[in-house]
């Protein structure tokens, strides 16, 4: 059941500019002090919201497109297109005509999520309902180009140039490398299901007797990290606490994490964890309290309170208050499952807002740019292999542009040679991309150490 919409207070001008320029900040760490306000100052923003942020519509009035910096943007509250997008006066002064303000306020805080009812049958805010697909920009961080309108004119107002965040080693954008670790000892399943429906049973049997008397394909974690660590890279691993299927039956884990870590650790020496929470955990403290304690008796580390939903599951109107409550460093769910891109427009780590108390969020939320699913899954996109690295292009020049973060989750399963859709051939293509662009490879832990 969907929950129910809380009342919440509306959504003032003042409390909009605020979360935003904190934003703006954490992308510029070093850009000086301007005073950026509605009102007359040296940054003028247009108010074109009126009172969109005083109601509960999950859908503001379509976009405009203009130009910057050769790519059409789509602009929210752009109450007047006539006029110039970004005006550059004497004296050190500059308006911007189209609400930038307000337009990311929309997109970073979540709001279409928050206030619209769709649901899919996973009981995630889908990717057809959301303005992304609507108007056609998922693959574009909208927000990064609102910043660059606000940019342009700090630096004008102020004299001084405005320098994007740069990450270790002075690298342009960085690549955050996760794996859900969702199956250890089911690669011999389909093969066996297809030989059986085949009438093979010869077949059959030998995918029977190699289960029996071989490790599973799947059990490859060593694989893994050595595979990320030959690129001068590091794995993050988010562990299923559960083995039981959901109460919907969707299935969790095929192994007991208990039973399995002291073979487990080994294999992944001293790569960061972290807890990928079951199905129905997105909604219920108790339960995700429960899974979060036991991973750190399990494995007897402390996690970095880093998460990332199975099924990226989330309820944009209780998750995030799970995990403030539960004092989690970071999230890594939100990205669409039925495209890759950016979910929330914005290719940096940020702070959902809380409608409720009107301020940020406490926890991290750090954008999934790119699942392995996604590119190759029956109800997704279904890319074949050598269309991969050419979508997934242009979007990542957009993160290395705009000094991002690239979060890639590539499932353990698809480290098997045998797929050869979204398998290892095309997981070392884009790590090649990645590292020709001298990304920096992080973790979590690095990233909120860096970003915070």
């Amino acid at each position: 059941m969907l929950p129910p919409l809380p009342a919440i207070p509306p959504i003032s001008a003042e409390t909009r500019l605020a979360y935003v320029l904190r934003h703006f900040h954490m992308a510029f760490p070093a850009a000086p002090t301007v005073r950026i306000s509605y009102s007359d100052a040296p940054v003028r923003i247009v108010d074109g919201a009126g009172e969109f942020f005083g109601q509960t519509q999950p859908y503001p009035a379509a976009p405009n497109y203009r130009d910057w910096q050769g790519q059409s943007i789509p602009f929210f509250f752009d109450a007047a297109p006539e006029k110039p997008l970004l005006e550059l006066l004497p004296n050190q002064r500059a308006i911007i005509h189209a609400d930038v303000v307000s337009a990311a306020f929309y997109l970073l805080s979540g709001w279409q999520e928050f206030f619209s009812d769709e649901r899919d049958r996973h009981g995630r805010f889908p990717y057809t309902a959301s303005v992304q697909h609507r108007y056609g920009f998922v693959d574009v961080p909208v927000v990064n180009y609102y910043f660059d309108v606000l940019k342009t004119a700090v630096e004008h107002a102020t004299g001084q140039p405005v320098r994007p965040r740069r990450w270790m080693n002075d690298a342009p954008f960085a690549a955050f490398l996760t794996h859900d670790i969702d199956n250890l000892y089911s690669a011999w399943k389909q093969p066996a299901k297809a030989a059986l429906k085949a009438g093979n049973l010869l077949g059959f049997g030998r995918q029977l007797w190699q289960h029996l008397t071989r490790p599973d394909a799947w059990d490859n974690l060593k694989l893994v990290r050595e595979t990320v660590a030959g690129y001068g890279a590091q794995s993050t691993f988010f562990f299923l606490p559960e083995h039981r299927p959901g109460a919907n039956g969707t299935p969790n884990a095929d192994y007991d994490v208990a039973k399995v870590w002291p073979r487990l650790a080994p294999a992944i020496g001293d790569a960061e964890i972290g807890l990928h929470a079951s199905i129905g955990r997105a909604v219920h403290t108790g339960d995700l309290k429960r899974e979060e304690h036991r991973m750190q008796r399990c494995t007897g580390r402390d996690l970095v309170k880093g998460i990332r939903f199975h099924y990226l599951g989330w309820e944009p109107r209780l998750t995030p208050v799970l995990l403030d409550t539960l004092l989690f460093h970071y999230d890594t769910t939100l990205g669409f499952a039925e495209h890759y891109g950016f979910r929330n427009s914005y290719c940096l780590p940020f702070h959902l807002f809380d409608f409720r108390q009107s301020q940020p969020h406490d926890f991290l939320e750090i954008p999934l740019n790119v699942m392995d699913a996604t590119l190759h899954h029956p109800n997704y996109l279904r890319l074949a292999p050598d269309e991969i690295l050419p979508a997934l292009t242009p979007m990542l020049q957009q993160i290395e542009r705009f000094g991002g973060v690239c979060t890639v989750l590539w499932h353990n399963e698809n480290f098997d040679p045998a797929n050869q859709h979204n398998g290892p051939r095309e997981f070392h293509a884009i790590m090649e991309y990645l590292r020709s662009r001298q990304a920096a490879f992080v973790n979590g832990r690095d990233i909120c150490e860096l970003v915070s």
